[in-house]
């Protein structure tokens, strides 16, 4: 039997924002409650930003308001921080609202490893540095999780490290600094050292992708509250992922995507240096030089 996830993404709860709809954040709530019901998954995930911050009184409210939502779902759930649910709350205050840890941690199910990566997703706002910060507790613990997967491996998190375009994007075509981490590389490096299957799921960019990797798939789901890919409208986005030997991945709402593939073990030929620092490229410019 496969396993079957239910995945949320980028809730929002709050008032609207540019082009996120958090006014419609808790009717879509319950709505993404009766499409989990319905569906019977293994789990649930939500891929964390389930509030539009403000300030900290206001981010307290609207997470509780978000953690109440979640009750009626019948299904275990993980829950992972995003930037907003960070920007005026602590790691603890989100768990003591969602009532579970928010540290890393792997958990195995029917033949897969899932790898709930919660790698700090505050966002330093200054003049030495703006944007994430990958702590290298982080990504050692990513490390060393893709050296020890000895099953296929999803790896999630609210941060995509595949280093995708960000073309189109109505937050990060200008912004594709904040879209990822500073060192997204070593994470990709990291998850590169596995010798069985990896999947990446991640939110945060707000639409539904799908890009590969040295031979790793990375998905990122679109927002339930988004609208810049649906005219004006709420995205509506839901999702359901099945794992066994190939993955199935369906969004449902206004910005749908169906997507099947089968994972694998096998990695790309690494890339080659800038061309003026190879010394067969370089020798070559240098002869037709003179």
């Amino acid at each position: 039997m496969p396993v079957r996830i239910c995945v949320i993404a980028d809730i929002h709860h709050g008032k609207p924002s540019a082009t996120k709809r958090g006014d419609t954040a808790l009717p879509l709530m319950e709505e993404f409650s009766r499409f989990s019901r319905d569906a019977k998954p293994d789990f649930i995930l939500d891929l964390g930003d389930r509030i539009s911050d403000m300030d900290r009184q206001t981010d307290l409210v609207l997470e509780k308001e978000v953690a109440e939502a979640f009750r009626p779902l019948g299904a275990p759930l993980h829950h992972i921080n995003g930037n907003h649910d960070r920007d005026h709350l602590e790691v603890a205050d989100n768990e003591a609202i969602l009532g579970q840890s928010m540290q890393s941690v792997t958990f195995d199910i029917e033949g897969w490893r899932i790898a709930l990566w919660r790698a700090d997703t505050k966002i330093s706002r200054g003049p030495d540095h703006n944007g994430f910060v990958l702590h290298e507790a982080d990504l050692l613990w990513l490390s060393r999780t893709a050296q020890a997967a000895d099953r296929p491996l999803l790896v999630v998190s609210h941060v995509p490290i595949s280093g995708h375009a960000q073309t189109g994007n109505y937050y990060f075509e200008r912004n594709p600094v904040s879209s990822t981490y500073p060192m997204a590389d070593r994470a990709r490096a990291a998850i590169a050292q596995a010798r069985v299957p990896v999947v990446c799921l991640a939110g945060h960019v707000h639409w539904n992708t799908v890009t590969t990797v040295d031979g790793i798939t990375h998905l990122t789901q679109q927002s339930l509250t988004e609208s810049f890919t649906t005219q004006g409208e709420p995205a509506g986005a839901m999702g359901m992922l099945e794992l066994d030997g190939n993955v199935n991945w369906r969004v449902g709402g206004r910005d749908p995507i169906t997507h099947g593939f089968t994972p694998h073990a096998n990695r790309w030929t690494p890339p080659m240096p800038v061309f003026t620092d190879h010394p067969e490229i370089a020798d070559r410019i240098r002869t037709v030089a003179q």
